[in-house]
């Protein structure tokens, strides 16, 4: 893979599990060695360097806290190792503590600290090094959903305030959406595709990263092109018609997978096909709803909420303007 960070760029590395996205960021790291290729921190070659020498500091999921040592001696901790005189370390330890709201906790050990607390004793240890790269591997997973949410928040404002370069990995594309100013989807060790978030979102380059990206994920149906003196249609595998964009050559017969994702399903309008619900799930802001469209099974997710039951048959439409078309075989976006 070839992949270069702007300075002081938030960029999430996210992937299903085994894609290769922890091991990227070990090597850049120097945790892990690399075979071939050529790893650069600013204008340094890191190749042969140990990770003490790369000038980066590393987040780890589990914490790795020293339970012996309070916040304070945790955060100072490296700081220490390199010699640093007593007084710079205690000005970074409390400059850090400051910027955490950890000041009350110094003289505590982490066995007396809560999850979210041990975490930014963590990132604290990471802030008082004064990095050229932040490196966060899955630093949430431990947490609860509210916790994951709330330290979402203070880790994206720690990076506003720092505008320290940082490179975070995740498996859960919601933290990827809402964090990142770049996402590189990872799949089998290579790069599917990289971008800001909502031109993922907008305009997936295939059906991995349209399927990885968005909860719940793209609906995909099989079927071909026809086109009708109206104007092009898309005949879903089982005989319905979708209806797609007006304009742009469209070649007649063409096998392809369309893609329409979830909110972009509406209820009822001209137009609309009977689909069957199989089981609905209401949130109290949204109603999501599976139903069996013609031989598919597709998800919607209305704004609105729906009296409807489990068996019961409604009717929606697609959103033309909303719809994605791939090619059935590479998975490649048509344009």
């Amino acid at each position: 893979m070839s992949l270069d960070i702007p300075d002081g760029q938030f960029v999430v590395l996210v992937g299903p599990s085994g894609c290769g996205k922890s091991t990227l960021l070990r090597m850049i790291a120097g945790l892990e060695g690399i075979t071939g290729g050529t790893i650069r921190i600013g204008e340094r070659v890191v190749n042969n360097l140990p990770p003490s020498e790369r000038d980066i500091a590393m987040v780890f999921q589990n914490y790795a806290l020293y339970p012996h040592k309070t916040v304070a001696a945790n955060m100072g901790f490296a700081l220490r190792m390199a010699r640093m005189p007593r007084e710079e370390i205690a000005n970074r330890v409390a400059r850090a503590a400051d910027i955490l709201g950890l000041k009350p906790y110094l003289d505590r050990y982490p066995r007396a600290l809560s999850g979210g607390q041990r975490q930014r004793v963590a990132m604290g240890r990471a802030i008082v090094r004064n990095p050229k790269v932040f490196l966060f591997d899955e630093p949430l997973s431990n947490l609860d959903a509210k916790l994951r949410v709330q330290m979402r928040t203070e880790i994206r404002s720690l990076h506003l305030r720092l505008k320290t370069t940082t490179v975070y990995v995740t498996h859960d594309q919601i933290e990827a959406m809402t964090m990142a100013d770049r996402i590189v989807v990872m799949r089998d060790g290579h790069i599917a595709q990289a971008g800001a978030p909502l031109d993922l979102y907008d305009r997936p380059a295939n059906t991995f990263v349209a399927g990885f990206i968005g909860s719940p994920s793209m609906n995909f149906l099989p079927g071909r092109i026809e086109v009708r003196a109206s104007g092009p249609v898309f005949v879903a595998d089982g005989g319905i018609e979708l209806p797609l964009r007006p304009g742009g050559p469209v070649p007649q017969g063409r096998r392809v997978t369309y893609g329409l994702r979830p909110e972009h399903l509406v209820l009822g309008g001209e137009g609309s096909l009977p689909a069957q619900v199989r089981l609905v799930e209401p949130t109290g802001s949204e109603t999501m709803a599976v139903m069996k469209l013609g031989r598919s099974d597709v998800v919607g997710v209305f704004r609105e909420r729906v009296s409807v039951r489990d068996g019961e048959t409604i009717l929606v439409r697609p959103d033309p303007a909303h719809v994605h078309l791939f090619d059935p075989e590479s998975g490649a976006r048509l344009t």
